[in-house]
């Protein structure tokens, strides 16, 4: 009996729980049950309920770490990489937090308008100037009787007595003038006169013949134009053939300063700009002139095109060989925009600005660039005017970009282009 009693105990609570289960499914479904809690209301997602992908530092933005704290490598907290920051469209950027921008103080420059600062400084190193150039040749056969106590480097002056020379020639053409002038035979004796300047004798010694009144067997070949004696090509004995070199001048009357500008740099220089140069014979003292001329063949192996300044040389301080600091100013150009060169960075096959938008956007921008001078570069296509560039910490952002793949698909759309 007790046996009974247990299993109608034990049958019946069973069947109550089962009974139950059932009716509060039906309240439930229909909606009827009268005690129903109120539902939760869901707070908006912050920042921090984002989902993190991991943890990484800026600076070594390849290593990835599964807990935020301290960098192994720098003395900075480590930076959360959220899954809906990865996947982005090239032309949408880089988000960045605005505090780590403040830490790593990060600088920005606007793009403006404007012309670059042009002026070139260069070397120069002065040198003769080769239209002084006085060849002194023989103009008949003769030969040396004395050379004169010169040798090349000595600086003659005009007059200067070069070599005494015997030219039978000349002392026939002398006697025949000298007898058609006693005869009183004056057109005939002009026109021998005129033959001894023909056969090479100077005025000075035509005259010396008049006031002689005999003919001379030797002769004095004297410096027509004062300078450098470059080249004696004579000694006493030599016999000498029509047109055979003497000697050889140079003048120094004036110099050549020849300065050397690099090729990229050569545009804009023209003939008559003036140009400051400085010496190192003289410290301080600033010589001033004018482009004379822009030599037409660029030097092969230093890639560099020749610019001549001519400066005259009273006194002849101006020694060839000098070296010389020359400033050149060549024209402006056309303005254009301007960045900071430190915002452009060269990636290999294009060059690249970061452009600062609002709320830590950032985007990487492929920019044609031009001349560099004095820190500007010139941004011939690929920015406007009023846009922001990031002038220092690119680092961060360009490892940012990298990070996220921004920089990679620009490439890709790029070579796809």
């Amino acid at each position: 009996m007790n046996f009974q009693r247990h299993f109608v105990r034990w049958g019946a609570g069973v069947l109550l729980v089962v009974t139950g289960g059932v009716g509060g499914y039906l309240l439930g479904h229909r909606g009827m049950t009268p005690m129903e809690p109120p539902k939760a209301v869901s707070a908006p997602a912050t920042p921090h309920d984002r989902p993190v992908l991991y943890w990484y530092d800026p600076m070594k933005p390849d290593q990835h770490f599964h807990k935020p704290g301290k960098s192994p490598f720098m003395d900075m907290d480590l930076v959360p990489m959220y899954a809906e920051d990865t996947g982005r469209a090239p032309d949408s950027g880089v988000l960045i937090d605005p505090r780590l921008l403040q830490n790593t103080g990060v600088k920005y420059a606007a793009v403006a308008k404007g012309t670059l600062d042009r002026t070139l400084r260069v070397a120069g190193t002065l040198a003769f100037d080769d239209r002084l150039v006085t060849v002194i040749q023989a103009r008949t056969a003769g030969w040396v009787e004395k050379v004169y106590d010169w040798s090349p480097g000595d600086i003659l002056a005009a007059g200067d007595a070069l070599v005494d020379m015997r030219v039978p020639e000349w002392y026939g053409a002398q006697a025949e003038y000298l007898a058609l002038r006693k005869a009183g035979e004056t057109e005939l004796a002009d026109a021998a006169r005129m033959r001894l300047l023909q056969l090479g004798m100077t005025e000075g010694q035509v005259k010396e013949v008049d006031a002689r009144g005999m003919p001379q067997a030797v002769l004095t070949i004297t410096v027509p134009r004062g300078g450098v004696l470059q080249e004696l090509g004579v000694r006493a004995g030599m016999t000498l053939l029509p047109g055979q070199t003497l000697a050889r001048i140079n003048g120094i009357g004036s110099v050549w300063l020849n300065a050397e500008v690099p090729e990229a740099l050569s545009d804009g220089l023209t003939v008559g700009q003036p140009v400051r140069a400085t010496l190192t014979a003289w410290p301080g003292q600033v010589f001033t002139g004018r482009i004379a001329a822009l030599l037409p063949v660029l030097e092969p192996t230093t890639r560099t095109l020749q610019v001549r300044i001519e400066w005259p040389n009273p006194g002849g301080r101006l020694r060839p060989g000098m070296y010389a600091q020359v400033d050149l100013k060549p024209s402006q150009a056309t303005p254009r925009l301007l960045v900071p060169a430190d915002a452009v960075i060269a990636t290999g096959h294009r060059r690249v600005v970061i452009v600062a938008g609002q709320d830590g956007h950032f985007m990487p921008a492929e920019v044609t660039t031009g001349r560099e001078a004095g820190g500007q570069m010139e941004v011939l296509s690929g920015l406007q005017e009023g846009e922001r560039v990031v002038v220092s910490g690119e680092f961060l952002i360009d490892s940012e970009a990298s990070l996220k793949g921004v920089l990679a698909r620009m490439e890709k759309a790029g070579a796809a282009r």
